[in-house]
């Protein structure tokens, strides 16, 4: 405990809390102090925004598939059935199906990161919503996750494509890759989500719509980013 006191005085010495980063000075913080870990940080974002978080109008919600990716692949299920199921199985899908897949899910078991399902299904899916609603893995056509394209999505994001949604506190969290990404790499994955973001910007928030944003490693400490409105 007395190291690891140690490490994070030494990480906090290398922040300085009061100045809003460039992204290219961010980046070279943060790999100095995820350097020298026992293991790979994952590398995260969190975003404060001027929304209203009871305003349903003000919701961000989506994904989004980073350029250099996450470094992590993700459990994917779809619910499809015919040709299109085996479609979804070849592109990565761990489980398959609908009425036997329903079953499954409807008897406790979640142990994936993505639910995909095609439009036509959703009649049965939907009655899921009590399982799959609070773990945040019920399929939505705001993030992707229900579509026609049910093989591209499972690839998408089996690959790493990331969902996000904004909590009670208008906060939006992503997982932007991992310390071992070369700084070039995590610039433009910290890059891509941010103006992503930006371009979400609901048409009922006023002022300012990204309050403050912050990039850190799994165990560092936060270091804010300068951000062009």
């Amino acid at each position: 405990m007395r190291g690891r006191s140690k490490r994070h005085e030494k990480m906090l010495k290398e922040v300085d809390a009061k100045r809003r980063y460039p992204l290219d000075d961010a980046v070279k913080v943060l790999k100095k102090i995820t350097a020298g870990t026992k293991f790979n940080q994952t590398i995260n974002v969190v975003m404060h925004l001027g929304i209203d978080p009871k305003n349903a109008d003000q919701m961000i919600r989506g994904s989004v598939s980073l350029p250099k990716g996450i470094g992590s692949t993700k459990k994917v299920i779809a619910f499809v059935d015919g040709n299109e199921a085996d479609e979804a199985k070849a592109a990565g899908a761990m489980e398959v199906g609908v009425d036997d897949l329903i079953k499954k899910v409807n008897d406790g078991w979640t142990d994936f990161d993505v639910a995909i399902a095609h439009p036509r299904t959703m009649a049965k899916v939907g009655k899921l919503g009590r399982v799959l609603g609070p773990a945040g893995k019920m399929p939505s056509p705001k993030n992707g996750t229900v579509t026609s394209d049910v093989a591209t999505a499972v690839k998408e994001f089996a690959a790493g494509k990331i969902e996000f949604r904004n909590d009670a506190g208008g906060n939006v969290h992503a997982i932007v890759g991992k310390a071992s990404f070369p700084e070039g790499d995590l610039k433009e994955n910290i890059d891509a989500f941010i103006n992503h973001i930006k371009r979400m910007k609901p048409p009922t928030s006023k002022g300012l719509f990204i309050k403050k944003a912050c990039v850190s490693g799994t165990m560092s400490p936060a270091i804010e980013l300068e951000v062009a409105q």
